[in-house]
């Protein structure tokens, strides 16, 4: 059977397109790949921030509804994105958050690794983490963000959870990952399948209030399989567990599966196919807006309502 290949995206909550584009695409220098909507709620844009293809284990997705209020972040849910940086280059983003008034720390030290914290402009939680592991994936460059400093793609994702332990069975009875260390009350787990975006942190926290979904918080987090073949061997596993999970889903890049684990995330499985360049070529990602086929005769429509962009 095909293995687990490490986080495949993330999605998470924004309150403005305009300004959610212009964070992730300037002041983080990520590539927008994809610029589409809401599969249920077509009024509102989907984007997906990642490197130059778009690939699997570099992608942020958010859903920017217009003016949502603020969410909470608590048990429940995904509470911090971590992304990989080049050694050595915290200090950058660390001078050039502080010119642009974005809220972060100072640089600390987690498991070995120095990392950067920081708030998007809705309050999500991120790390650019400088990971002495090796990261041969080639980032996104800007102007102003050489590759020296750019962002590779996603290090690890933190779930916190009143408990971990039917968290913790899932990531590795079903998802293949093994427990590798532990800081406190968090446990972190590791797959072996791939050398990058291969790590989940589970925090502890029996005390805290539970997670509100809205701006600033992650709505889902995304594991990534091979092909339809292996989402479908995974879907039976799971179903084998006695969780609830939906059947397979075209969402026209990769085709998905959804289950709330035991502790309350909001799981997917996606597949490496189609990709992004399935109707864009890789020199026009982003640049168009691609609706899915079901929307396609009420784009006139579409095209009214959703804010406009610089």
């Amino acid at each position: 059977m095909e293995r687990i290949l490490g986080l495949h995206h993330i999605t998470a909550i924004a309150r403005s397109a305009r300004s959610n584009q212009e964070f992730y695409t300037k002041t983080l220098g990520l590539r927008l790949v994809k610029k589409t909507v809401n599969f249920d709620d077509p009024g509102t844009y989907h984007f997906y921030f990642g490197n130059e293809t778009g690939a699997p284990g570099t992608i942020l997705t958010f859903f920017p509804w217009e003016n949502i209020g603020r969410g909470r972040t608590g048990t429940g849910m995904a509470t911090e994105i971590g992304y990989s940086v080049p050694e050595d280059s915290l200090e950058f983003w660390k001078e050039r958050f502080t010119k642009a008034g974005i809220k972060h720390s100072e640089i600390n030290e987690r498991f070995g690794e120095k990392y950067l914290a920081f708030e998007d402009p809705d309050g999500l939680n991120i790390n650019l983490i400088a990971s002495g592991a090796q990261d041969d994936r080639e980032p996104w460059t800007t102007d102003q963000i050489s590759s020296k400093y750019a962002i590779k793609g996603f290090h690890s994702v933190t779930l916190m959870l009143r408990s971990i332990k039917p968290t913790g069975t899932i990531l590795t009875e079903i998802f293949g990952y093994r427990p590798l260390q532990q800081e406190g009350d968090r446990t972190r787990f590791i797959t072996d399948a791939v050398t990058n975006a291969s790590i989940v942190d589970l925090v502890e926290a029996p005390a805290s209030s539970a997670g509100y979904n809205a701006a600033g918080t992650n709505h889902h987090v995304a594991f990534r399989v091979k092909d339809e073949a292996t989402l479908i061997e995974y879907r039976e596993k799971i179903v084998k567990k006695g969780l609830q999970i939906t059947p397979k889903i075209d969402r026209d890049y990769f085709f998905s599966v959804y289950f709330r684990e035991p502790g309350g995330v909001l799981f997917e499985l996606a597949t490496d196919n189609p990709g992004f360049m399935r109707d864009e070529p890789l020199s026009e990602l982003g640049t168009h807006l691609k609706l899915p086929r079901q929307y396609e005769t009420s784009r006139a429509r579409i095209e009214a309502v959703l804010p406009k962009l610089d």
